[in-house]
């Protein structure tokens, strides 16, 4: 019996995606493949945006704009088209689109595939758009891939210590039932860490790197709050 198929199960290799895509610079957030984003988009130029790639391939671009632009480019969503932006960002598909007050849509990414830019394409669009290649990142493309190599019972353990100390509640359960690329993947973009922290989460090379470095990021929050990373065994 088959088994349901995801939204982004049609892209199994790099030439399945196109090598142009529409840009969503975001401070302060990522994207990783198989991972969800949901977004409050009310822009113009971002629903404009919406609008083109809901009736073409649903595909955006999440990229962090540059930290190099100064404090006049310090907003979530610079204007100025000119500010620079990372080398890697993710490519994720609409997978969820509501229309609500305002003249603002609420939409869900669900990333697919990390992509270096190449260059931006010059258009009298106005948003941003870019060239790209996905040729490193091809694993992303192999669901679980690494799985194996993850100190799994750390990471539940640092997670809960961190929700302890910070008194969150979670479903203790439905985080024990997940993958563990689920897992880490979904905690890097939800966990509020600044633009450098989450952008070495999204740079990580393999599932492994990002479960260390989302663990060392957790743990030194631990310490300077004196919480204890070793605390809950």
């Amino acid at each position: 019996m088959i088994g349901p198929v995801s939204p982004t199960d049609r892209y199994r290799r790099p030439a399945d995606l196109p090598p142009r895509i529409p840009l969503f610079p975001l401070r302060g957030a990522i994207l990783l493949p198989r991972a969800t984003l949901p977004l409050n988009v009310f822009e113009p130029r971002y629903l404009e945006m919406l609008d083109d790639v809901m009736s073409g391939d649903r595909l955006i671009g999440i990229v962090q704009p540059d930290q190099d632009g100064g404090p006049e480019d310090d907003e979530e969503s610079p204007l100025d088209q000119e500010v620079g932006l990372r080398n890697v960002g993710c490519v994720g598909r609409v997978t969820s689109y509501q229309e609500v007050e305002d003249e603002r849509l609420l939409i869900t990414l669900t990333g697919i595939m990390r992509y270096d830019i190449l260059d931006e394409a010059e258009t009298e669009l106005p948003y941003r758009v870019a060239s790209v290649s996905y040729d490193r990142y091809a694993a992303d493309l192999n669901e679980g891939l690494g799985e194996d190599q993850v100190d799994r019972a750390n990471l539940l353990r640092v997670l809960r210590s961190y929700l302890d100390a910070n008194r969150l509640e979670a479903d203790w359960s439905a985080i024990q039932r997940a993958s563990s690329e689920f897992l880490i993947n979904a905690l890097c973009v939800m966990c509020p860490y600044g633009p450098e922290e989450k952008q070495a989460l999204l740079e990580a090379e393999d599932l492994k790197r990002r479960a260390d470095v989302l663990v060392a990021l957790a743990e030194m929050e631990l310490a300077s709050s004196g919480g204890n990373g070793n605390t809950l065994q």
